[in-house]
């Protein structure tokens, strides 16, 4: 059997030089776009604003993968787009684009054939045309509404040949459309939210405290009267770490927790002769409904503790939670 060649042991500063070269390089590229933000950029925001259908991106090779990213970026902010592969285009996919819709050609050329091929569709639907490009005299640019210049004097590739800091730079080009147009609409983050409900974000942003509290009869509730033992055998039962105390009309006056009670047997204490209303933390913290569960965990974490009450306006019991409830929620 053939042996494998042994694998040379590789130069661990000159791959710490050789990183640190290219993420100066792509610094350097991000840079140099601040300084060309112009007239065309704020034309290109104005179109994305107004856009009455979607924004289409397209892009061949490295740019389409970039351009891939943009569209999915501009989606989830608040401006409706997708990627459209510029090949597909001219074998049917241009039947995608309507007279509504924006493009975004991306090419680092500015003459990539694939592109300049569905230019005439795109101008007979008059459709506008936003160019990203390193080339401002290019094909590609001079069929433009607008053009954004992404040019780079150099790729960090030693050979200057890999796209690498010119996709860098038309990546952060994107994102500074977007966010621009985003805080142009006013998108919030519940907005955001909405485009991501399945994810942690959107748990975090989209559920209320009355989507993740226990109630009914998981609810832990005792009146003032009650003895602690009492309190004590509620607390086992609803497995909340706590009981509210309350009145005989649910108003909250006081809660109990499993801490209170590890504090209380440094001293000697009569659980079958002591009431709640003695050993009660009175007007504890509490929450509403309505509110985002995110609020529950932010208290939770200011107040360093693991249980809260929900109550009404008019400070009336109607529901309970803790920590493990919001873990079990993914909110944490």
């Amino acid at each position: 059997m053939r042996s494998l060649p042994t694998s040379a042991k590789l130069d661990s500063e000159q791959l710490l030089t050789r990183g640190r070269r290219v993420l100066a390089t792509e610094v350097a590229a991000v840079q140099a776009l601040e300084s060309r933000l112009d007239g065309d950029f704020v034309a290109s925001c104005q179109l994305l604003h107004d856009c009455r259908g979607r924004v289409v991106v397209t892009g061949m090779g490295k740019s389409g993968h970039i351009g891939n990213k943009i569209a999915a970026t501009l989606a989830s902010t608040g401006t409706p787009s997708f990627f459209l592969h510029p090949a597909e285009a001219s074998h049917g996919d241009m039947g995608m684009i309507t007279h509504d819709d924006v493009v975004i050609a991306i090419s680092n050329s500015g003459e990539t054939a694939e592109l300049l091929t569905i230019l005439p569709g795109i101008k007979r639907l008059g459709v506008p045309l936003i160019a990203m490009t390193g080339k401002a005299q290019s094909t590609l640019a001079k069929a433009a509404a607008a053009v954004l210049d992404v040019s780079v004097p150099e790729e960090a590739c030693p050979h200057n040949l890999a796209p690498t800091a010119s996709t860098t730079a038309t990546l952060a080009m994107g994102d500074a459309l977007a966010v621009a147009v985003l805080e142009a609409r006013g998108f919030s983050e519940q907005d955001f939210a909405r485009s991501h409900p399945g994810g942690a974000l959107g748990r975090r942003l989209l559920l209320h405290v009355e989507d993740v509290m226990r109630t009914g009869d998981e609810l832990p509730r005792v009146s003032p009267d009650t003895s602690l033992k009492e309190g004590l055998l509620e607390i086992s039962r609803k497995g909340l770490g706590m009981t509210a105390v309350v009145d005989d009309r649910l108003r909250v006056l006081g809660i109990y927790t499993d801490g209170d009670l590890r504090r209380a047997l440094d001293h000697p204490i009569d659980i079958n002769a002591v009431k709640m209303r003695d050993v009660m933390t009175a007007n504890p913290k509490t929450i509403a409904p309505r509110v985002l569960a995110a609020e529950a965990v932010h208290l939770m974490e200011k107040y360093r503790i693991t249980q809260l009450l929900v109550t009404d306006a008019d400070n009336v019991l109607v529901g309970a939670l803790n920590v493990h409830d919001l873990f079990r929620a993914g909110v944490m």
